[in-house]
């Protein structure tokens, strides 16, 4: 444990930088005023209880979900009925299964950034192969998903906005299967997913971050084993596939800003969908993602604390986006 100088209790409730020294007079140098510690120590505790819920959208926990079968529903995205009967269209946090569901340029767009990301967009030695095993994949995905959803399970959500369109509009949900496994890491584990997308705090109390980061360790695993897609990865050209991934995103949002129609009228940064966000000048994929995930947001200049967002580029946004009281 984390400990300042004095500084240290036992207390389940009491977060590293405010855990208070197990001493019985007050120390009035490190917190600015005198109050003997049972009393502090109650005190802080007890504001715990209602600031921290404060700080983060809280997620809902839903038991006895059930998984209900369709012919578009891909690894990451699917369908399920909710105890009381409502459906819902649920886009898990933190994987990315292949596309195998192509329909329009979007879905093809993201097939040839996935088949560069696994290094197998040379696999059979023709565009069409790698393209048919890709799309094999993202089934293989969907299948595991059927399989790995027979019984009922939980659903963790705060309803964000997932995207996707009018018929199948999504929101954003952790998934814990019926023998207590989170179904993103186990896509993940089986080399069908990658760890990609948006992440948030998960459910079993780990931080936006960590939860980013153990995904990715589980990913260099699941690689390092060759499992899933990963058994059939060009290993020589994977480098030069993401970093020609890289320079096409580059020129692609050099583009979008002279191209793409910007949003008519400011977007609430706690309520639009990434791909809303992504309409705004200079806003990519990464930027959106990464407001997604730090919501919610009491004032606007609160995007300062997005990774990449300065003064700079803030006063550039202000016209695009706003917080709707």
């Amino acid at each position: 444990m984390r400990r300042f100088p004095g500084v240290g209790c036992s207390c389940s409730l009491c977060p590293p930088p405010l855990r208070l020294a197990r001493k019985p007079l007050a120390l009035a140098n490190n917190w600015g005023f005198m109050m003997p510690y049972p009393a502090r120590h109650a005190t802080f505790c007890l504001l715990l209880l209602f600031v921290i819920p404060c700080f983060s959208a809280d997620l809902q926990t839903f038991e006895q979900v059930r998984h209900v079968p369709t012919d578009w529903a891909d690894g990451d995205s699917f369908l399920v009925e909710f105890p009381d009967g409502t459906q819902h269209t649920l886009r898990l946090y933190g994987a990315d299964c292949l596309e195998w569901h192509v329909t329009d340029r979007t879905d093809a767009r993201r097939l040839w950034d996935q088949r560069r990301y696994f290094g197998i967009s040379k696999y059979g030695g023709s565009s069409a192969t790698s393209i048919a095993f890709a799309k094999s994949m993202g089934k293989a995905g969907a299948d595991a998903v059927n399989r790995l959803l027979a019984e009922p399970f939980k659903v963790h959500t705060a309803f964000a906005d997932g995207g996707g369109d009018g018929k199948y509009q999504r929101i954003y949900a952790f998934v814990t299967t019926a023998d207590g496994q989170d179904l993103a890491t186990t896509l993940v584990q089986l080399g069908l997913a990658r760890a990609f997308g948006v992440y948030r705090g998960s459910p079993d109390g780990q931080s936006r971050d960590d939860y980013r980061e153990a995904l990715k360790d589980i990913e260099l695993v699941a690689a390092s084993q060759r499992r899933g897609i990963w058994a059939n990865t060009d290993w020589e050209v994977l480098s030069e596939q993401r970093s020609e991934v890289r320079k096409e995103k580059a020129e692609a949002a050099l583009a979008t800003d002279q191209v793409q129609a910007p949003p008519e009228q400011a977007l609430d940064i706690n309520t639009a969908a990434r791909d809303e966000l992504m309409r705004i000048p200079g806003i990519g994929e990464v930027y959106a993602n990464a407001i997604v995930e730090n919501r919610s947001y009491r004032s606007v200049d609160e995007l300062l604390r997005v990774r990449g967002i300065g003064e700079k580029r803030l006063s550039k946004l202000r016209r695009w986006v706003e917080v709707q009281e």
